[in-house]
């Protein structure tokens, strides 16, 4: 390990150990922030370089260290113009990521910084004295660990260094000042419901833009807007920009001015084929075709015909179950049964994590949101639950005037299958009453894949890939939600991913899955510590897999 050591810019030498050590492993976690030109990141590496090849000359006579460690310093500061990027909306969870990593870390190196110097220990210490050593020299104590000469006080040192950068590091992260994270302002939520008012019918997806875990930009002429959100260094941003069309290119100018300056990856995910022409036009960026939105014509629905049989047959059973069925705009709802509504969408989402991005509002019963939908399905039982008669819930959402989009479904799971059947249908039914000519379902991913993959002809590739598709399916309900929407007779209305490389695509696909819900890196709290909230998940993929199999 010496021998190793004296052509790397990091040493187990006695006095170098913690200060050499301690640098490597932070270059190594910069080395994702200098990739992406962080200028913070840019910042530390300048400092830890010149630290460590002081470190390698001063106690070690490195000259390879030193060298190597002036080697990587001079191209950083010969193109220190190239590292601007802003730094990425912060939050104080990492603190507590950083103390367990580093503590890790901490002691890993301590328990090799204690036994590389077996041969000068006093007697022979088992491994659990030499990590209550470490443990201790990590705070500053005298361990049970006796060494020969003065290498008691070097390893001491070395431990207390760790020690020390582990609790610099962790406090710093702590305290220092928040960066604004994707929160959508009062102000800005008045100007993007000002430009839905007067465009919103164009996209179905538009009223999702006020989801107040988002940020927003604007055009210079305020007249469209871009909202998103950041994970994992990508820009996500849904369906197509808002606000009159003439105004896009401004707001996507801005938005791929603020990801150039924080050096995120640019995306958007679900727009339109129109929205998808100006993102690929005014940007230069590619689309890929990723599913398509089920859009029902109300004028054009019926239950009659042999195509929506096994429909019909659900809701009648079920009506003659003794279920019946609500459709009204939330501002015509009590407080008392809105609250209760909220609690039940809540207990019966299923997972501890709430899902939805692109299709999802994420609250019911703001009272921002009154021309909302609340479908409700009710049965009176001998032993009324804790919601009373209330067995299933649909949430929609405006989709302009005369339009609405489906938000969220959830059931209570002790009632009976087709419970998301008998609320679609009632608020199809129901639609002309609100003066609404079409609603928006679920969208399914790679639905044109999946429907010609199993037709007569289909070619070996496409048959492959719709067999993972089905695979796949186990997991993501790919193709059981494409069935599911396919029986409304449904139009389909394609929707398509935005991208700059076909690199970043794995990135995106991760970071969506992400903001989606269905991947969380977090630290979640225990069930039982967490707040009851009023905000609920609204991923309209979300479809009971009991309801889709039943039907």
């Amino acid at each position: 390990m010496h021998a190793l050591a004296e052509v790397l810019p990091g040493s187990f030498g006695p006095f170098a150990a913690a200060l050499s050590l301690s640098a490597g492993v932070l270059l190594l976690l910069l080395a994702h922030g200098l990739k992406r030109r962080k200028r913070r990141a840019w910042r530390a590496a300048v400092a830890l370089l010149p630290a460590g090849a002081a470190a390698e000359f001063v106690y070690r006579h490195s000259v390879a260290g030193l060298i190597i460690s002036l080697a990587l310093l001079a191209p950083l500061l010969a193109h220190r113009k190239e590292f601007a990027a802003l730094p990425d909306p912060r939050s104080r969870w990492r603190a507590l990521a950083n103390f367990v990593l580093m503590s890790a870390g901490s002691l890993a190196l301590g328990m090799l910084i204690v036994s590389v110097h077996a041969h000068r220990m006093v007697g022979n210490p088992s491994v659990a004295d030499r990590l209550t050593h470490v443990v201790y020299g990590l705070f500053g104590f005298e361990g049970p660990v006796d060494y020969q000469g003065n290498t008691s006080w070097t390893v001491a040192f070395s431990l207390g260094a760790l020690g020390w950068l582990t609790a610099v590091t962790t406090i710093y992260l702590a305290f220092r000042p928040e960066h604004p994270a994707a929160r959508l302002t009062e102000e800005d939520e008045s100007r993007l419901r000002a430009l839905l008012a007067k465009h919103g019918g164009r996209d179905s997806l538009g009223h999702f833009a006020l989801r107040r875990d988002k940020a927003v930009v604007f055009s210079p002429s305020g007249k469209a807007a871009v909202t998103y959100r950041v994970v994992s260094g990508v820009m996500l941003a849904s369906g197509d920009p808002i606000g009159d069309v003439e105004a896009w290119p401004g707001a996507i100018e801005r938005f791929m001015d603020e990801a150039k300056a924080h050096s995120w990856t640019p995306a958007v995910m679900g727009c339109s084929e129109t929205g998808g022409e100006v993102w690929t036009r005014e940007t230069g960026l590619d689309a890929l075709e990723l599913g398509d939105e089920a859009v029902v014509d109300v004028a054009d629905f019926s239950l009659a015909g042999r195509a929506m049989r096994n429909v019909r047959q659900m809701v009648k059973r079920i009506e003659r179950a003794g279920y019946e069925t609500r459709v009204r705009r939330v501002r015509d709802l009590g407080d008392a049964e809105l609250e209760r509504i909220r609690r039940a969408a809540e207990d019966w989402r299923g997972t501890d994590t709430e899902r939805g991005f692109s299709m999802a509002l994420g609250r019911i019963g703001d009272p921002s949101d009154g021309d909302c939908l609340i479908a409700t399905a009710h049965k009176q039982d001998d032993e009324p639950g804790e919601y009373g008669d209330l067995k299933a819930v649909l949430h929609f959402v405006p989709w302009g005037e005369d339009g609405a989009s489906l938000d969220l479904m959830r059931r209570d799971r002790s009632a009976d299958p087709g419970m998301n059947e008998l609320l679609i249908v009632a608020a199809l039914q129901a639609a002309p009453k609100f003066g609404i000519t079409r609603v928006s379902l679920n969208f399914a991913m790679f639905r044109s894949a999946l429907a010609r993959g199993e037709k007569i002809g289909a070619g070996p590739v496409l048959r492959a890939w719709r067999g993972l598709l089905v695979f796949l399916s186990r997991w993501f309900q790919i193709e059981s939600l494409y069935k599911f929407n396919a029986k409304f007779q449904p139009r389909w209305e394609p929707r398509f991913v935005v991208y700059r490389a076909s690199g970043d695509l794995p990135r995106i696909g991760f970071a969506a899955m992400q903001a989606e819900g269905f991947v969380d890196l977090a630290l979640p709290l225990p069930r039982f510590l967490r707040r009851r909230r009023t905000s609920q998940r609204a991923c309209p993929h979300a479809v009971a897999e009991r309801d889709i199999r039943a039907a």
